[in-house]
């Protein structure tokens, strides 16, 4: 059967995007931290050129600034789970046999009523906690980090990604122009003026997500931080920063830091007291943020919903590792906008008219 132009050019460029993707499936252990440092360059490079534009100093110190204000952040959030750790491990070991002491006098007889006769080994389970919590956050580091099943090559591409990602990072924000530049020319010239309506489009659907979604993020680990330590919590301020932060992924952060809050409640208050708090501040914030803040802030008209954004992690992740989760929300934008600019296409032809 004789192809038409038009369905080579729809079938060379359908092998182009297999190779792409093929490509990046073989090389994600190689290209996580150059992919990192793009998505990173994305979303500070307006800042830096905010900063430039406003001081007039050199552009390569607003980077270099933003960058360094990026970093320390970045730092400051990883060691939020420092005192959470530190805090909260001599709380198990204390808490957890007498937690499981006052089920075992509370639900034993209980049960028993139904004829479920179930007994703890609360001996046995303080046992293992002495075992396993018996030291301190330090001494757990120290034996992670001397690990021999972690491995010195491990911890060397840790240090060397921890190097790479800043040095790729001010680089690609420095010739972010020149390199989209060379993009540009690459697209045919008859495709040209298509090929930047779209990009255009990509970029203000992924900018403004990213921009509400910060902002989302910012109250909502302000209001936690706040609320928890209204009701007396001493890990007010990392639990809540965290829940926060981790918002970013839909659902999945608010879940893992609704299970530090129960269990940081649980451990300091030992009482109902400790759950009712986490329910009444979590209860509110989650109405607060899903029915006020994400649709203003974000807005619906972005069109990224959150199980959009949630299945383009999982699928993205599964495919490529932690490069398809770096991925996953460009490409989830780019998605949306071929999505709807095919529907646009698909109203204005004949087939859907009948004409």
């Amino acid at each position: 059967m004789q192809l038409s132009p038009s369905q080579k050019r729809t079938l060379a460029w359908a092998g182009i995007g297999l190779a792409v993707v093929l490509l990046l499936w073989l090389l994600a252990p190689v290209l996580a931290p150059f992919v990192l440092a793009a998505v990173l360059a994305y979303v500070l490079r307006p800042a830096a050129e905010s900063l430039a534009r406003r001081t007039r100093m050199p552009r390569w110190l607003a980077i270099l600034l933003v960058e360094l204000l990026a970093m320390l952040v970045a730092l400051a959030v990883l060691l939020l789970i420092v005192p959470i750790l530190s805090k909260e491990l001599p709380l198990l070991r204390e808490q957890i046999p007498v937690l499981a002491a006052r089920a075992n006098d509370r639900l034993a007889p209980w049960l028993a009523q139904f004829g479920i006769h179930v007994s703890l080994d609360v001996e046995s389970l303080k046992g293992f906690v002495v075992k396993y919590f018996n030291a301190n956050f330090e001494d757990w580091l120290g034996t992670i980090l001397s690990s021999a099943r972690i491995g010195g090559s491990f911890l060397l591409a840790i240090l060397g990604n921890a190097v790479l990602v800043p040095v790729v990072l001010f680089y690609l924000m420095l010739d972010w122009d020149h390199l989209a530049k060379l993009l540009h020319e690459l697209v045919p010239l008859r495709l040209r003026s298509n090929v930047h309506q779209f990009a255009t489009e990509c970029d203000y659907v992924l900018g403004q997500y990213l921009r509400g979604q910060l902002l989302v993020m910012f109250i909502m680990a302000v209001y936690y931080s706040v609320g928890l330590a209204l009701f007396g919590f001493d890990l007010a301020v990392p639990v809540g920063v965290f829940t926060g932060v981790a918002m970013f992924i839909p659902y999945l952060g608010f879940g893992v830091g609704l299970v530090l809050a129960l269990l940081a409640g649980v451990l300091q208050f030992a009482s109902l007291y400790g759950l009712l708090a986490v329910a009444a501040v979590f209860g509110l914030g989650q109405v607060v943020e899903s029915f006020f803040l994400t649709p203003r802030l974000v807005g619906e008209r972005i069109g990224l919903h959150p199980i959009t954004v949630i299945f383009a992690l999982l699928a993205f992740g599964h495919l490529l590792g932690f490069v398809g989760v770096l991925v996953a929300l460009p490409l989830s934008a780019i998605g949306l906008v071929a999505v709807r600019r095919l529907r646009a296409l698909y109203l204005g032809s004949r087939l859907y008219s009948g004409a």
